[in-house]
C-alpha cells in the first residue's frame, strides 16, 4: 500500500495506491491526520492505482468526510476502478462519497465550494493586498488603547529580579498580556520557575525555567479565584481592538511582514500608529520560537556579567530556537510592534524604553516586535468565526502543543487578527 499527499491549486490531494484492507488502512488514517492541516476545508482522495478496498478503507473516508463537512467543505473521490466501486456500490456509498471520473474534475469540484467561501468574504469586506497576503478589514472600537508595563526589562535582561520585583496579578485583570512569569502556590513557589509568558482572553500559558523546556497553562472555568500570575515583567493591553483584519496568505506571511502590512494600512488611512498590539488566532506556516532557559532572578545572574543576551551568556541562557515547524497547526498569539522611523516622541520615554529595549527577532524590516504565542491542534480554521471565538476554541477544545517567544521569521497562513492602535503607554 501507498499513499502520497500534495496540495494541488491548495487542495489536499491523497493518492492511494495497492491494496487498502485493515492493516493498510491504520496507515493511510495517520498519514491522514498528518497531512490535514487546520485550515483545510476540502480534500480529493485519487484511487487510481487502488486494486483492493474494504470497508476499512471505507470507513477511514467517511470519517474524513465527516471531518471536512464540519469544516463547511468536501471530499471528492476520483479515478475510481472498477472493483473498488463494486465495493462501494455493494455497501451502499457509491451514493454517499462524490465520485468523479477525474482528478481534474476532482479539483474543480473541491475549488467551487472554497471559492464560494472565499467570495461571500470578499462581499462582506472587499479585500486588499499587503506583503503579498490578502486583508480583509473591519472597524472595532473607536477608544483609545493604552499598554500598561509591568516590571524591569533592564533587571530582567541583566537577571536582577528580586521577590519585591515581582507582581501578583489576578487573572481576571490581564486579558491580554506577555512577559516573563510563573505560577505557583506562592511568590517563593514561583521565584526558581519564572519564564517567557502570554495571557490570552484570561489563560495563561507560560514555559517554567526548570530545564524541561516543556510549557504549562491554566484556563480559569470562571472569573475570581485566589490564584495569581506572578510576573517578573509585563505589557498588558488596556481597552479593545480598534481594527480587525482576516489575513490569507497560501505561501505564508511572517510576523515581521504582517505587522508592516498593518503599519502600511494605517499610514494608508492615516491613522496614526508608531505602537500597535496585536492578538491573532490563526494557522501557522512555520513557527520559529525561543525561550530563556533560567529564571532571571539575582542568584541566576551571569557569571560573566552583563546581559543574558550578550554573546558570552546567549548560549547558557536562551534555548536555541531551531527550524521552524507545525505547520498547518492552529496558534494563538499576542504581541507588540514599534516602528522606529515614525515619531514616538508623545509616548512617555521610560515606558517606551522598556518595550523598544528588547532583544529583536529574525526579521529585517527595521520594526521592534515581541510575541509570545501558543500552538494547539485539531481546531478547523474557520473564516466565519471570529477573533475571541477562536481563541476561545483553542483553549476549550484544542490539543495543546507547545508556546515560544516567537521570532520574527514566523510564518502565518490564515488568521484572525485584532489591531489595537496604542495611544499612551504607562509604567508601574
Amino acid at each position: 500500500m501507498e499513499m502520497n499527499a500534495e496540495r494541488c491549486d491548495g487542495i489536499l490531494t491523497i493518492a492511494v495506491e495497492g491494496r487498502l484492507d485493515g492493516y493498510a488502512s491504520e496507515e493511510v488514517k495517520g498519514g491522514i491526520a498528518a497531512a490535514l492541516r487546520d485550515d483545510d476545508r476540502s480534500a480529493v482522495i485519487d484511487f487510481a492505482g487502488l486494486t483492493y478496498l474494504s470497508s476499512a478503507g471505507i470507513r477511514v473516508f467517511l470519517g474524513l468526510q465527516k471531518e471536512l463537512k464540519g469544516r463547511g467543505g468536501v471530499l471528492a473521490i476520483c479515478n475510481v476502478g472498477e472493483y473498488p466501486l463494486q465495493v462501494l456500490a455493494m455497501a451502499g456509498f457509491d451514493r454517499v462519497f462524490s465520485i468523479y471520473p477525474s482528478r481534474a474534475e476532482a479539483l474543480t469540484a473541491s475549488l467551487r465550494r472554497e471559492d464560494s467561501l472565499s467570495l461571500i468574504a470578499d462581499l462582506a469586506a472587499p479585500p486588499v493586498e499587503y506583503e503579498g497576503a490578502k486583508f480583509r478589514f473591519e472597524p472595532g472600537s473607536r477608544a483609545s488603547v493604552s499598554l500598561r508595563v509591568k516590571g524591569s526589562l533592564d533587571d530582567l535582561l541583566h537577571a536582577r529580579v528580586r521577590e519585591e520585583d515581582v507582581n501578583a496579578e489576578k487573572f481576571s485583570d490581564i486579558s491580554y498580556s506577555l512577559g516573563v512569569g510563573a505560577l505557583g502556590s506562592s511568590l517563593a513557589d514561583a521565584m526558581p520557575y519564572l519564564g517567557e509568558m502570554v495571557t490570552i482572553h484570561g489563560s495563561m500559558t507560560w514555559i517554567p525555567s526548570d530545564g524541561h523546556a516543556t510549557p504549562d497553562f491554566f484556563v480559569p472555568a470562571r472569573a475570581g479565584g485566589e490564584v495569581r500570575a506572578y510576573t517578573a515583567f509585563s505589557v498588558a493591553l488596556d481597552g479593545l481592538f480598534n481594527e480587525f483584519a482576516t489575513v490569507e496568505a497560501e505561501e505564508g506571511i511572517t510576523l515581521d511582514a504582517l505587522y508592516r502590512a498593518v503599519f502600511s494600512h494605517a499610514r494608508d488611512r492615516k491613522v496614526r500608529a508608531g505602537v500597535v498590539a496585536v492578538a491573532l488566532w490563526g494557522v501557522t506556516g512555520g513557527f520559529q520560537g525561543s525561550g530563556i532557559r533560567k529564571a532571571p532572578v539575582t542568584a541566576n545572574a551571569p557569571a560573566q556579567g552583563g546581559s543574558i543576551v550578550d554573546p558570552e551568556n546567549v548560549s547558557e541562557w536562551i534555548e536555541t530556537p531551531g527550524e521552524p515547524k507545525y505547520g498547518g497547526d492552529s496558534v494563538v498569539a499576542f504581541g507588540i510592534g514599534l516602528d522606529p522611523s515614525v515619531d514616538l516622541s508623545s509616548y512617555d520615554a521610560g515606558a517606551l524604553a522598556s518595550l523598544s529595549a528588547h532583544p529583536r527577532g529574525e526579521g529585517d524590516g527595521g520594526l521592534i516586535l515581541h510575541n509570545h504565542g501558543v500552538v494547539f491542534r485539531k481546531v478547523p480554521w474557520d473564516l466565519r468565526t471570529p477573533l475571541e471565538k477562536g481563541i476561545d476554541r483553542c483553549l476549550a477544545e484544542g490539543e495543546f502543543v507547545d508556546m515560544r517567544h516567537l521570532l520574527d521569521g514566523t510564518k502565518i497562513l490564515r488568521a484572525h487578527v485584532g489591531i489595537a492602535y496604542i495611544s499612551t503607554i504607562t509604567q508601574g
